[in-house]
């Protein structure tokens, strides 16, 4: 047993001179590492907390550009750009999307215009890139715009969470232009959809009523109507 102590002992003495060897070598860059460790996270804190403080800026500057932009009128989508020139990330993308909503009620092709930009923008999600895309196609849909047409059907996928809307607007679009074959094909592919909201369903009852109706015929044998008869004489 003493024997075992021994050699115990030895290993542990070896060991602390190994580390302490070890130590007095590589001691600058321990000391380093976690000067970096500390530098590191403290930056990470302050980080945090300035994300904070912008956030929370943006957050009252976009609220009183909301309760303001109904007196501004025209100006209203200036308002918005200015929020969206200097806040950070999420705030930057709804001043963005708010802008051009503003500029769509004074010009739709400058509203369009400004949807498009950030449908094309790769920094912002795809969930929001596609409310871009569909809105700007909305503001297009009413000129005729076959681009506005394509957007739609890009959208109308059967993953996309914007497909309702896009195939409700297809069929509305179809039906206007008399086409009654194209707008059932859009509504057929509302009814058959199980996620169909309830609101959208009840729509869909008078859309299909219109294209069950077809067009309305009106013939050229249609007699015309005749004149109303003279007034009984009263003899006296």
């Amino acid at each position: 047993m003493k024997e075992d102590e021994f050699i115990r002992e030895v290993n542990e003495e070896y060991r602390r001179d190994r580390a302490a060897e070890i130590w007095k070598r590589y001691s600058g860059v321990f000391i380093g590492i976690a000067v970096l460790v500390v530098l590191g996270i403290g930056g990470w804190r302050f980080w945090q907390h300035e994300q904070q403080v912008q956030a929370e800026a943006a957050s009252r500057r976009f609220d009183e550009a909301v309760r303001t932009a109904k007196d501004k009128g025209a100006d209203a989508a200036k308002t918005f750009e200015a929020v969206a020139a200097d806040a950070p990330g999420g705030y930057r993308v709804l001043a963005r999307l708010r802008a051009a909503a503003e500029a769509g009620k004074v010009e739709p092709a400058a509203g369009a215009k400004a949807y498009a930009a950030i449908a094309d923008d790769n920094a912002v999600g795809q969930g929001l890139r596609d409310v871009a895309r569909l809105r700007g196609a909305l503001l297009r849909l009413d000129a005729d715009d076959p681009e506005a047409l394509n957007t739609l059907q890009g959208l109308a996928t059967p993953t996309n969470a914007f497909r309702h809307t896009a195939r409700e607007m297809l069929g509305l679009s179809a039906l206007r232009k008399g086409d009654f074959d194209g707008a059932g094909r859009w509504f057929d592919q509302i009814a058959a959809d199980r996620e169909t909201p309830q609101g959208l369903r009840q729509r869909l009852e008078v859309y299909i009523a219109l294209v069950a109706g077809g067009k309305v015929q009106v013939s050229d044998a249609t007699p015309a109507p005749q004149a109303a008869p003279p007034p009984p004489q009263v003899t006296r």
